[in-house]
């Protein structure tokens, strides 16, 4: 069976360590052997004129209703140049032929690795708005859809809701084993002898994590959420706070923007062991003590709608999937399966009832 390998490279957990270390950091990383996809464009004559033509292949598409442009955010450990990427967008164009794909970099460079480590999400994201606003596909499509692997889910979130008044607008957000409610360890070690991993732990448990320093530049920090430390969680938090909107003074545009979605759909691995907990991918609350998981429709940013979920479900457009395996370890007949129901043209809204907003 064919998998698409997008799993996140354990070895990098040293680069946690390495931010407290010094107020300035460089970190050498190798270089990567895999090339960019040929993208190409046609002229444009309009917004809904785009296809992608792949080394491999060529694909003419119908100019009166191509398949809407896909934007792809990473997760924590790879590169907008990865191999998982580039297999994930052969399958799209399987399944649609002649789509447009975007690998989004939040470094401005195509290996972008150590951007999905350290940096400030917020600068990282307000990139990310611009470029896809100055693309002249993206910014002539009359939307595009979004695809975000683990801590790429939020991103793309974030970015809707920070964004999504001005910049390509989204039509349906599709989100891999993402972080909604953010983590509350940075992962389970394998044993007492695993010392990078119970480093990390203790750098995200320890009240150093809310120093302005670290939420500026260690990016899992920046959607850390305990519990225990709410208080400093709402204060401090440079991202997660944020655009959950869960401080007392709310952000309408936010709610406003993410509402605007057709679909959300938010995909769970059923054998996640990297995400803790694991049902933040679905905005479940865990309780680390006891276990009880209080779920997304049972907690106040739903019922209170201060993100625009509960106006998105009223509507039929809030999405709970599942798949089998660990986290980020996608097989190919999963990804067609929703790649073909989420993702393609605009005819799309009329078969699932869809009313875009323009």
């Amino acid at each position: 069976m064919r998998y698409v390998d997008l799993i996140v490279h354990n070895t990098m957990m040293l680069s946690y360590i390495l931010v407290l270390v010094a107020p300035v950091i460089s970190i050498a990383l190798p270089p990567s052997d895999v090339k960019f996809q040929d993208l190409t464009v046609s002229p444009k004559h309009g917004a809904q004129q785009y296809h992608l033509q792949s080394s491999a292949s060529s694909h003419t598409t119908d100019i009166d209703d191509p398949p809407l442009p896909v934007v792809i955010w990473h997760g924590l450990g790879d590169s907008s140049n990865g191999e998982g990427l580039k297999d994930t967008a052969d399958i799209i164009n399987e399944v649609y032929p002649g789509t447009y794909v975007h690998f989004v970099t939040a470094s401005g460079e195509a290996d972008d690795r150590s951007a999905s480590f350290f940096g400030n999400l917020t600068q990282q994201i307000d990139l990310v708005c611009e470029t896809l606003a100055n693309d002249p596909i993206l910014s002539t499509a009359p939307a595009i859809d979004a695809i975000g692997f683990s801590q790429g889910g939020q991103f793309l979130r974030g970015y809707i809701e920070r964004c999504g008044s001005w910049a390509p607008k989204v039509r349906s957000l599709i989100t891999f084993g993402s972080q909604h409610n953010g983590i509350a360890e940075f992962q389970k070690c394998k044993g007492a002898t695993d010392f990078v991993c119970h480093a990390a732990n203790a750098i995200l448990k320890s009240s150093t994590v809310w120093s302005d320093y670290v939420q500026s530049h260690l990016i899992p920090a920046q959607y850390y959420r305990d519990l225990d430390d709410f208080e400093n969680y709402l204060e401090h938090s440079n991202f997660l706070a944020d655009v959950n909107n869960e401080r007392k003074q709310k952000n309408e545009t936010y709610k406003q923007n993410l509402a605007r979605l057709e679909k959300f759909v938010m995909i769970l691995f059923e054998d996640d062991h990297t995400v803790i907990p694991k049902e933040s991918g679905w905005f479940a609350e865990v309780n680390a003590t006891s276990g009880n998981v209080t779920l997304l429709k049972d907690r106040p940013i739903y019922k209170e709608d201060w993100i625009g979920l509960k106006k998105l479900d009223e509507k039929g457009g809030l999405v709970f999937e599942t798949v089998e395996g660990e986290h980020m370890r996608l097989k190919e007949k999963d990804l067609k399966r929703l790649f073909k129901k989420y993702l393609g043209p605009l005819r799309q809204e009329a078969q699932h009832g869809f009313n875009i907003e323009l």
